[in-house]
């Protein structure tokens, strides 16, 4: 089972502001105006025609990936940090993935954020800034926020807090300072944007293994194989 986006009226638009950030009183306050913000397309439909040929473009955010970027593989991930097919697929294939393929210089892995709701926001924001634009970083505190999706889910700001602490030092005045960056908001609505009309990513996991689309949680076996026939050509 995927899972996908919580669907929204049409009549539903925010343009988030600097100005109703100042409002939200809370982080998790915060958190809702910025899903909100994310959830809704732009021109508020997916663009018709297929997706194009390759996902490699200029992204608002820099990319995060391990794997160097001339592996003859790159797989990209559209994830969002309250899919639990996502956390497993974190938990349960990726260090395998990482181990055989990723370090041995076979695949290079990106991860983009697809937040699916008010929680995930928080989280792919604060994962950014514990990073500081460190991959290896990055990648760390993504595997501390989906070991602790339960909590997550039930103590958003708490959960955010304890992390943003443990991984980076970080107060929680600069946790909450995180989450209500406008630059960093806008940058991940443009990707999310980017990634739901052009590449008709609409269901969390959406992996693209040199450019086929493929929707869905994959175990390590199914992956495995996939990426074997590939080194094979």
């Amino acid at each position: 089972m995927l899972s996908a986006p919580l669907p929204l009226p049409k009549a539903v638009r925010l343009i988030a502001t600097r100005r109703t950030f100042a409002t939200a009183s809370t982080l998790a306050g915060v958190a809702a105006l910025a899903a909100l913000y994310l959830l809704h397309p732009v021109d508020g439909a997916m663009a018709q025609g297929a997706a194009g040929a390759s996902v490699a473009k200029p992204a608002s955010l820099p990319d995060m990936a391990l794997g160097p970027a001339t592996a003859p593989i790159t797989i990209v991930e559209y994830a969002s940090m309250s899919c639990p097919h996502c956390a497993g697929f974190a938990q349960n294939v990726f260090p395998m993935l990482k181990s055989k393929y990723i370090d041995t210089g076979k695949v290079r892995f990106v991860f983009r954020e697809f937040p699916l709701d008010i929680k995930a926001a928080a989280a792919s924001m604060l994962a950014r800034c514990i990073a500081g634009g460190d991959a290896e970083k990055y990648f760390e505190a993504v595997e501390q926020l989906f070991k602790a999706q339960d909590q997550l889910m039930e103590h958003t700001t708490d959960t955010l807090k304890r992390i943003g602490k443990q991984q980076a030092g970080m107060s929680d005045e600069a946790v909450e300072t995180c989450v209500k960056n406008q630059v960093q908001l806008d940058k991940l609505k443009a990707d999310q944007n980017f990634a739901f009309e052009k590449l008709k990513v609409d269901a969390t996991p959406t992996f693209f293994i040199n450019d086929e689309k493929l929707k869905g949680a994959m175990s390590f076996e199914e992956l495995d194989q996939k990426i074997r026939s590939l080194l094979r050509r």
